[in-house]
């Protein structure tokens, strides 16, 4: 399968490091897993917690996509409290490294037919070509778990949270609550151990030109959507 960069062999401590963007050293990161994964016992309690941590306490917001790598950092989208999908990928693999579990990032092509059409009007394409999540190594295997959509969120949405019970890989539901289409996994692409920004940019910079995360309405003010030529009013 064709993923646009190559992944080598690589053992296990490569999955525990710090990286710019995975900055699993830094004290607000540390302190964080830390808090979270106090008294409980086993990497597959520990996961949970922070999965959990990741997914409601960290509010998604797709405006919040950037095409600077620094807005991709988990300490800085911790302390945002909210992101999108990769940047709540970061913060997950971030936090789960600090608390000894080897972590790394995925992404795969999907199409979400619950998207709004507004977004899909300013997009210009009806397919996410970088949805990103995380994978842990929980107990000898590794675990595909997606922290994106907050619980809130789906409720609102009468959507299927994702729910991890660290032993199964937690995805994106193929259909909703009423059993009508949801999520389409077009493509996956191979693992990584850090951020492969420059890819990523190839990805969304086309989509959203150059932009940096849009905290509230006024921050999109005059921006053009490159593919379908909307400006945000």
């Amino acid at each position: 399968m064709e993923t646009g960069f190559t992944h080598s062999q690589m053992d296990m401590e490569t999955y525990l490091r710090p990286t710019e963007t995975i900055d699993s050293e830094s004290n607000l990161i540390r302190e964080t897993a830390l808090r979270l994964t106090r008294g409980l016992t086993g990497e597959g309690r520990k996961a949970q917690a922070l999965f959990y941590f990741v997914r409601d306490d960290v509010h998604y917001n797709v405006y919040m996509l950037s095409t600077f790598i620094e807005d991709f950092k988990a300490s800085v989208v911790l302390e945002r409290a909210k992101g999108y999908c990769v940047q709540k990928a970061i913060l997950l693999a971030a936090l789960a490294r600090a608390a000894g579990i080897p972590s790394r990032i995925a992404f795969a092509r999907i199409r979400n037919h619950k998207v709004p059409p507004e977004l899909r009007a300013q997009m210009g394409i009806d397919y996410f070509p970088s949805h990103g999540y995380t994978q842990l190594y929980v107990k000898g295997k590794w675990i595909s778990v997606t922290p994106a959509f907050d619980k809130g969120l789906c409720e609102r949405s009468d959507l299927p949270p994702c729910d991890f019970d660290s032993e199964h890989d937690a995805t994106l539901a193929a259909v909703d609550l009423a059993g009508k289409p949801y999520v389409e996994y077009l493509e996956k692409y191979e693992p990584q151990a850090d951020l492969p920004f420059e890819w990523l940019y190839g990805k969304i910079s086309p989509i959203w030109g150059q932009k940096r995360p849009w905290t509230d309405a006024g921050d999109s003010r005059g921006h053009i959507m490159p593919l379908s030529g909307y400006r945000f009013p």
